[in-house]
């Protein structure tokens, strides 16, 4: 008898009263224990942005210190303001599974006002053809991780350049396919957060299948806009060297134009 697949979780995260529990639609794939980067960035977005945020201020960056591994078990937020100002405010959050920190992140948020500016300052480049004319690139690693995966199954890629199975840079449009928590419209910012993690790899220059990995600690998004729609496009480059240091760098574009610029530091090993 043939048994049906296992069935996709609908969020990637689902809220327990203060707590988020993680779906294995999480799961990264350096381990099959431990989360990818993209969905406690979103989540620490989601906080960030939205804590005592009355006036709705803009977080225009996002740096996201990934402290170790992030397990696949229930999470909690502590989210403080540390730095108040009516034009500009610094908001921390940590997120820590039981007593520890696994992440730990800070947004600059800049309050909004109406300031027109002349039209050829604010007009904006063509962005990379749009995802419809992208192809789907499945990673040529895919049999070796575990799923569901974030990677694989939480969100769906569009190259338009380059592709997953070669090195190199790559122009990707993803798109998340549920949302970050259950029950809850995804906000632009918290899906930005989510896709900007996958610009070391995407853009990858060393090869997994040889031993190679090529970790990111962190991850800083800036951006001016925010996106419009589901797509988020990045175009991205890795450069690594001798000493085990790296740093991918990715512009981000929604179907409009440019929306801003992620950047990644990069742990570069071989196993032996």
């Amino acid at each position: 008898m043939i048994s049906d697949p296992p069935r996709v979780p609908d969020a990637l995260f689902v809220p327990d009263g203060d707590r988020f529990v993680p779906t294995p639609l999480c799961r990264g794939p350096w381990s099959p224990d431990a989360q990818h980067g993209g969905p406690p960035a979103a989540l620490l977005a989601r906080a960030l942005e939205r804590f005592e945020n009355a006036d709705g201020a803009a977080v225009v960056r996002l740096t996201v210190e990934l402290l170790r591994p992030v397990p696949l078990a229930p999470l909690a937020i502590v989210t403080r303001l540390a730095r108040p100002g009516h034009k500009v405010q610094l908001v921390e959050a940590s997120l820590r599974a039981g007593d520890i920190e696994v992440v730990r992140a800070t947004a600059l948020r800049i309050r909004r006002a109406s300031t027109p500016v002349p039209p050829d300052v604010a007009a904006r480049p063509a962005p990379p053809p749009g995802p419809d004319a992208g192809r789907v690139a499945p990673p040529p690693w895919d049999g070796l991780v575990v799923r569901p995966a974030f990677h694989s199954d939480a969100v769906e890629h569009r190259f338009v350049a380059g592709s997953l199975a070669t090195p190199g840079p790559a122009t990707d449009w993803i798109r998340l396919r549920v949302p970050v928590v259950a029950g809850e419209p995804t906000s632009p910012l918290a899906r930005v957060a989510a896709v900007a993690d996958f610009g070391n790899g995407v853009s990858w220059v060393l090869e997994r299948k040889d031993g190679w990995s090529f970790i990111n600690p962190d991850l800083t998004v800036y951006v001016h806009r925010p996106p419009a729609g589901e797509w988020v496009c990045l175009e991205a480059a890795t450069w690594v060297d001798d000493q085990g240091l790296g740093v991918a760098e990715s512009r981000l574009w929604d179907e409009r134009g440019p929306i801003g610029r992620a950047v990644q530091a990069l742990v570069v090993e071989r196993a032996p």
